[in-house]
């Protein structure tokens, strides 16, 4: 029997760890399967939330990021591309079916260098914990802030990434998911309002002198 990526995704859930779900984030693809090999594209789409820990890389290639986006690729998820621009908040979501406590950030990533560009736009300190009897709402559904990058900075498809990076410190697992996106141009200074026409006063006549005079009696 055949499943499709997305009927694989739905069942593994049971069984997984962690994910972002919106905005929509990368997936493993040809891209990918060059690049680390077709054993690790199988292992991540057989549960889409097992860990960086858990994917084969015994095929992969010196080009294989597996500590970047858990190796899934630009090229494979350009339709997937966001666009933001600074301020806009980032409303995110998230699936932890198992819980593993430890610290995550969501941070902008230059994919080039494979570092953040910026303070992480939100993070945790302790994050999932298995002990909690419900998990805080904030650790499945959380908002980011975008912020002004410098001019350039995420402004080419592909350049950078959104990346939620989480670690369960028992279980020594690590969870990514990234969010590609393009940075907005800044809006054009608005243009000056154009220079008022110059006005011609008229002085009004001076009224007339009233000169008042006396009756007589």
């Amino acid at each position: 029997m055949r499943y499709s990526f997305a009927t694989l995704s739905i069942v593994s859930l049971a069984a997984a760890h962690g994910m972002i779900t919106s905005p929509a984030a990368r997936q493993p693809g040809p891209a990918m399967a060059a690049a680390c090999g077709a054993p690790a594209v199988a292992a991540a789409m057989s549960d889409p939330t097992n860990p960086l820990e858990d994917i084969d890389v015994s095929a992969a290639t010196p080009q294989c990021k597996l500590d970047l986006c858990r190796g899934a690729t630009f090229a494979d998820n350009k339709d997937r591309m966001q666009t933001f621009t600074a301020g806009q908040v980032i409303p995110m979501k998230a699936v932890l079916p198992i819980p593993h406590e430890g610290p995550m950030n969501v941070s902008i990533i230059d994919t080039a260098t494979n570092k953040a560009v910026a303070p992480p736009l939100i993070s945790f300190k302790s994050y999932a914990d298995e002990n909690l009897a419900t998990l805080p709402a904030n650790n499945t559904a959380f908002s980011v802030t975008m912020p002004a990058l410098k001019a350039g900075m995420c402004a080419q498809a592909g350049q950078c990434t959104m990346q939620w990076f989480w670690v369960g410190t028992k279980a020594m697992q690590t969870y990514e998911s990234c969010v590609d996106f393009v940075m907005a141009p800044a809006a054009a200074a608005a243009a000056p309002a154009p220079a008022a026409s110059p006005s011609v006063i008229f002085a009004a006549p001076p009224a007339p002198i009233v000169v008042a005079r006396g009756f007589r009696a």
